[in-house]
């Protein structure tokens, strides 16, 4: 079965559920358009034995497949385009473009309260979120609307849009109608809560005010014959400039008459241990 996608994601896509199915601007069409161009009966598309068959109704602009203008029974096939006016439409099949997409699957809801819980769900172009069986997210909670919310996946960018439903969307505890959706965020819709998981993105990382910086050692002199460097600060340091770095013989002058106080000193000292002695023995 196909379903029909709009490229401007202008509303949720439409499966080719019936026999017959008109487009145009009249209120009477199965799918209405009203943009500038599109006659009021336009085009019409007819199912006939599994196979899905356009044609044009003489509009004025015409209809286009692939960039080309078709007249009566246009045999549709999966991923052509069709060009009404100025709306272009992609006829899809579910089942074909599941398994392309596997390979490259990037965005992921995963149940984590309620229904299916646990169960993780690929997101894919667009999807709808709901209690109607024609739902690629189908859910049997009663808090649900039949279509309740979409998921719309273009480059890359995953966006969630609420269907006029009738107890909202939540994006982390936030009510949205529309909202850009990033790896991480919890949905809540009724009682089903549902995890975003994306492609992870690269951070740069912040620099550490209180890392440990580590800078250039100074090169110190080499070992040789040079003379150390006096600095002139050094040199200008009264205290540095009393004080020798290394000790210096120093004549000192001899009063007459040194020898003989010494030799006496000498004396007293050698007769005051002769008594010490003696006193001793005698004892």
């Amino acid at each position: 079965m196909l379903r029909i996608h709009f490229s401007d994601n202008r509303q949720a896509p439409i499966w080719l559920v019936d026999e017959r199915l008109t487009i145009g601007q009249d209120s009477r069409n199965n799918l209405v358009l009203a943009d500038a161009g599109i006659s009021p009966f336009h085009a019409e598309i007819r199912q006939d034995h599994g196979y899905y068959y356009l044609t044009d109704c003489g509009s004025q602009v015409g209809t286009w497949v692939n960039d080309e203008r078709i007249t009566a029974r246009y045999q549709l096939r999966t991923n052509d385009c069709v060009r009404i006016g100025v709306v272009e439409l992609v006829f899809v099949d579910p089942t074909k473009s599941k398994a392309q997409s596997g390979a490259n699957a990037r965005w992921f809801l995963q149940v984590v309260k309620g229904e299916h819980e646990g169960k993780k769900f690929h997101v894919n172009g667009s999807m709808t979120f709901g209690r109607s069986t024609k739902c690629e997210l189908c859910f049997s909670d009663m808090e649900l609307s039949r279509r309740h919310c979409e998921f719309f996946l273009k480059d890359d960018v995953l966006e969630i849009k609420d269907l006029a439903s009738a107890n909202g969307v939540r994006v982390n505890q936030q009510k949205v109608a529309t909202a850009v959706l990033q790896p991480g965020d919890q949905l809540k819709m009724g009682s089903v809560t549902l995890l975003v998981i994306g492609p992870k993105t690269a951070v740069a990382q912040a620099e550490d005010e209180d890392a440990t910086v580590f800078m250039r050692a100074v090169d110190l002199p080499k070992p040789g014959n040079s003379k150390p460097q006096v600095s002139r600060a050094g040199a200008s340091n009264p205290l540095r400039s009393a004080v020798p770095l290394s000790p210096v013989p120093v004549d000192v002058p001899r009063k007459p008459g040194f020898n003989s106080r010494l030799l006496t000193a000498v004396a007293v000292i050698l007769a005051g241990v002769a008594a010490t002695l003696a006193f001793n023995s005698f004892l």
